[in-house]
């Protein structure tokens, strides 16, 4: 990609943030991002509401308000029936209309696999941008979701998971960051990324690396759904997951502490779907932002670790 030079231009693709943001005027900047991928669970419905969620994160990552959207649909037309793709765009359209997003159009192609998603406008205050690269030391990190939904997506294509696992992993990846934003924005906080593709420790040393920090996690701290264990110990793990692994190991971007089997490496390195925002708040203020995640019922409200100094951007992972 071409190096952009535009001062107007708040946040591009120089630290992989979760989206980009221009400045329209001096009280108005323009937020805009785009996702989209193949079915993770089987109810075409869920699926579209997971996606939609998932886009609309990138907004809420920034900080920002989602208003505007437009459907991005990949379908085989002679393999699966048009109510399907009905379902997926129902669940989509509803999600953002919780969102209070209004959904005014899009792009439909014939594809090989199902695939949607969203391209998002979102607003904000030109100074109230929460990008990547602000991260402090001495940050408490905050996590606002269970991690492990990688691992629970690969077992249901398997057919591993239990059907009370499939709706907790459904209910989780649906709701939206809305509620953790708004915690967020009021108390006030320094950084943010949400945790997608990459897994928690992809988008940390993203974060770590573009703030010229380093970071410390707590393993015990880590909010994961209880079932996750046992399907990573079975062999549920994503290909996505293994390659997040590789990379950071390749980078030798992470630190363990000994007695942390490769299985439990691999489900903190999890790729996440529609996953929650990491939150890096001065310590002062750690205590206000959780109390205000768990009066919005953000699936979790957890303080996993800390920012340290470590000018290459490495994490340290502690029992």
């Amino acid at each position: 990609m071409p190096k952009l030079d535009d001062p107007n231009l708040l946040v591009g693709i120089e630290t992989g943030d979760d989206a980009a943001v221009y400045r329209l005027g001096p009280e108005l900047a323009l937020i805009q991002t785009v996702d989209y991928f193949t079915p993770i669970v089987d109810d075409p419905y869920s699926f579209g509401a997971i996606a939609a969620a998932n886009a609309l994160s990138d907004v809420y990552a920034m900080g920002g308000r989602p208003l505007l959207a437009l459907n991005i649909v990949g379908f085989p037309i002679g393999k699966l029936s048009v109510d399907v793709l009905g379902e997926i765009l129902r669940g989509g359209a509803e999600k953002a209309m919780e969102a209070g997003v209004l959904i005014v159009g899009g792009h439909s192609i014939d594809d090989n696999e199902p695939k949607y998603g969203l391209a998002v406008t979102g607003l904000i205050h030109p100074d109230l941008v929460a990008t990547n690269k602000q991260a402090r030391v001495g940050d408490d990190l905050i996590l606002t979701k269970p991690l492990g939904m990688g691992i629970i997506s690969t077992a249901i294509k398997r057919e591993k998971a239990p059907p009370s696992v499939v709706n907790r992993a459904i209910e989780v990846m649906s709701t939206l960051n809305r509620g953790a934003a708004e915690a967020m924005a009021e108390v006030g906080v320094h950084a943010c990324t949400d945790i997608t593709g990459f897994g928690l420790l992809g988008h940390l040393y993203g974060m770590t690396r573009a703030s010229g920090v380093g970071a410390r996690i707590k393993l015990s701290n880590l909010p994961i759904l209880s079932e996750v264990w046992e399907l990573a110990k079975e062999g549920c793990i994503p290909g996505g997951t293994r390659r997040n692994y590789d990379y950071l190991q390749e980078k030798e971007a992470v630190g363990w502490d000994p007695g942390i089997d490769e299985t439990t490496r691999l489900v903190v390195a999890d790729a996440q779907t529609s996953g929650g925002l990491l939150i890096s708040v001065a310590k002062e203020k750690s205590r206000d932002l959780l109390s205000l995640l768990e009066t919005k019922k953000t699936p979790a409200a957890a303080r996993i670790g800390e920012i340290v100094e470590n000018a290459s951007g490495q994490i340290r992972v502690e029992l």
